[in-house]
């Protein structure tokens, strides 16, 4: 009898343990994350997940992978532009993990590399371009950096969605020739406008003037509108001429 009490106590031991091993494999996944499964060193093909999923202990290693868009702040970059201008750059980088298991075996640690990659290519590309193309062109700069980024991170299981120039810090003088510049362009555009307008006035006093030298009365008709007008003030002293032509018509009287 003792025998058969030591058998089953045995037995219970090894089911207990046989338990609390298959409770400690079960692993519970969120559903933006997936497990990468190394057993006995060898990648298992198919991630895991999402929900329970069996991770055997001693045999298996899991590695848990997030398939969020990360949002990466690049730090402020040195740039020295085609036009040799020297500058602060920082932009901001939206990536995503497409295939878990590409980004856990063929690079180490893929958000740090996909960081030093993003400083790279922002260096390189803006360093190729003008000042003045930085400033205006920004959206398709945004695009080439989206592409580059995009066709180097694709072997590593890493898709780069969008990418945005956030800021450009210009140094102080450069900021006083850029603003000498757009208040010279103002003055050039009201030069352009004003010339214009005098062009428009020039045009109209010659028509006005052909109009009015075909009837003398006409003239003086407008001379005394405009001393009708300048009466309106009241501050002044008006002196009003004769014209001679109304002289000469009250002689003849």
């Amino acid at each position: 009898m003792s025998s058969l009490g030591g058998g089953s106590s045995s037995l219970l031991i090894v089911v207990a343990i046989v338990v609390l091993y298959i409770l400690s494999s079960i692993k519970i996944l969120s559903e933006y994350e997936r497990a990468v499964v190394f057993r006995l060193g060898r990648l298992v093909h198919a991630p895991k997940g999402p929900g329970i999923t069996l991770v055997f202990t001693g045999i298996d290693r899991m590695v848990r992978m997030s398939l969020r868009t990360v949002v990466h702040d690049v730090p402020p970059q040195d740039v020295i532009t085609r036009d040799n201008v020297s500058l602060k750059v920082n932009a901001v980088i939206y990536y995503r993990v497409i295939d878990p298991a590409k980004a856990v075996v063929e690079v180490e640690q893929y958000h740090y590399a996909t960081s030093q990659l993003a400083q790279t290519t922002l260096r390189s590309v803006l360093g190729q371009v003008e000042l003045d193309d930085l400033l205006s062109q920004r959206e398709q700069l945004n695009h080439q950096l989206q592409v580059i980024l995009d066709k180097h991170a694709d072997p590593w299981g890493i898709k780069v969605s969008m990418v945005e120039v956030k800021q450009v810090d210009l140094p102080t003088e450069m900021q006083r020739a850029i603003a000498k510049q757009a208040e010279a362009e103002r003055e050039k555009r009201a030069k352009v406008i004003h010339a214009g307008g005098e062009l428009a006035a020039s045009r109209a006093l010659a028509e006005a003037a052909q109009i009015i030298s075909a009837n003398p009365t006409t003239l003086q008709l407008r001379y005394l509108q405009t001393l009708a007008e300048i009466a309106t003030e009241k501050n002044s002293t008006i002196v009003f001429p004769i014209p001679i032509d109304f002289l000469s018509g009250i002689l003849k009287r």
